[in-house]
């Protein structure tokens, strides 16, 4: 068998468990409601929190910055790449957060990547969390330190971890702010107090948090209070903050002057476009100067969960606008989300190995975009299938 069979075969054991991934072709720009080449759908299953991935002062910005930089840089940083806008966002970004310096990125998958192995070696422990995002665990990969890994959410297993890393020169607790999956948010007050008792460092990837959540949309270390207690923080603006590109990590400048020194993804990677850098800067304004943004996804958020468990349906419980419904079995969450695609609502169904074995779901992501009908007719939607649901 050639490469090329292999690849079919497996392919084909894709599709035959239900867990092929199609990918529908948007024709209208990423919004509460968008439009594919064969219909028109409300969109549950964007990380567009803040609804600002088709904002018009988004827009005009991002034109503006067209005009006056072009469109990309065509060289890493070190070179030529650096623009002055680059500059007045890593700056924008750490009074944003509370943090002395930030250094950009292509991605938060990049960031995560050329953090582990440029600051750690053999001498050192990584302490993470079993379900962080793919891009924590392949930096800790590329990464030479020991790597240990606790049962998620559990300080008990932390702690042991941290003991048996004691020996170690430094040692990094590593995890999500919040777990895409499941909507649950680190406990970080917990987290930190351990780190502090043995002398470790913690790490949050606070993707899904940075610019909505938290009661200023600082993110889960602005949920938990502890922005002065968390080491480094990397996260994205693809998600809250204009959803395009890039990625970016805070913290301590000497630590971020080492990252610029060292980082592989920064140093041999094409800069953040200006026009990206432009669009965040604006994003971060408006979070800002128009905090009825956060509040509207918080109101949202809660109405939402609040009504569809009033429906009998099974959700996780929680406070963020990760919403996933609980169906059980692979098939019944790819069925079910077929069926509300049929009935004009996009979401996905996720089952293994993305999730646990008989922890399939459908993942709904709630956004200040939505009105209060869109989230009545996806409450109403599940519970005409809610028979369905409820008996996977």
């Amino acid at each position: 068998m050639n490469l090329k069979e292999f690849a079919a075969s497996e392919l084909a054991g894709i599709q035959e468990k239900g867990l092929y991934k199609d990918e529908r072709v948007l024709t209208s720009p990423q919004q509460a409601h968008i439009e594919t080449r064969k219909s028109r759908f409300l969109n549950f299953c964007a990380n567009n929190y803040l609804g600002l991935a088709n904002h018009p002062e988004l827009l005009a910005a991002g034109k503006e910055a067209l005009d006056r930089y072009g469109f990309g840089m065509a060289s890493v940083r070190f070179i030529c790449g650096t623009a002055e806008i680059h500059k007045q966002l890593e700056e924008r970004v750490a009074r944003f957060l509370g943090y002395e310096d930030v250094i950009l990125y292509s991605s938060c998958f990049d960031a995560n990547t050329g953090l582990f192995e440029t600051l750690l070696d053999e001498q050192d422990a990584i302490i993470s969390d079993r379900l962080n995002h793919a891009s924590i665990i392949d930096g800790t990969r590329l990464c030479k330190a020991m790597r240990f890994r606790f049962r998620h959410g559990n300080m008990e297993h932390l702690e042991t971890q941290l003991k048996r890393a004691d020996k170690y020169r430094f040692r990094m607790i590593a995890t999500d702010g919040v777990f895409s999956m499941d909507g649950d948010v680190a406990r970080l007050k917990e987290i930190c107090d351990l780190a502090e008792r043995y002398d470790a460092l913690v790490m949050v990837d606070d993707s899904h948090a940075t610019g909505f959540f938290g009661p200023t949309g600082r993110g889960s270390v602005e949920h938990h209070d502890v922005i002065h207690r968390v080491t480094l923080v990397t996260s994205t603006f693809g998600k809250a903050l204009g959803g395009s590109s890039g990625g970016f990590t805070a913290g301590p400048r000497e630590i971020i002057g080492l990252l610029r020194q060292r980082s592989r993804p920064y140093l041999f990677s094409n800069s953040l476009s200006p026009v990206v850098a432009a669009v965040t800067l604006k994003a971060i304004d408006l979070i800002e100067e128009n905090p009825a943004l956060v509040e509207k996804l918080r109101q949202n958020t809660a109405y939402f969960r609040r009504e569809i468990e009033s429906a009998g349906l099974s959700v996780r419980p929680g406070e963020h606008p990760i919403v996933p419904v609980m169906l059980g079995d692979a098939r019944l969450a790819h069925e079910t989300a077929d069926r509300l695609l049929e009935n004009g609502i996009y979401v996905v169904g996720f089952s293994f190995p993305v999730v646990p074995e008989g922890e399939a779901r459908i993942r709904i992501q709630v956004s200040a975009a939505h009105e209060k009908e869109d989230l009545d007719l996806l409450v109403r939607s599940l519970k005409n299938l809610g028979h369905t649901a409820r008996t996977g």
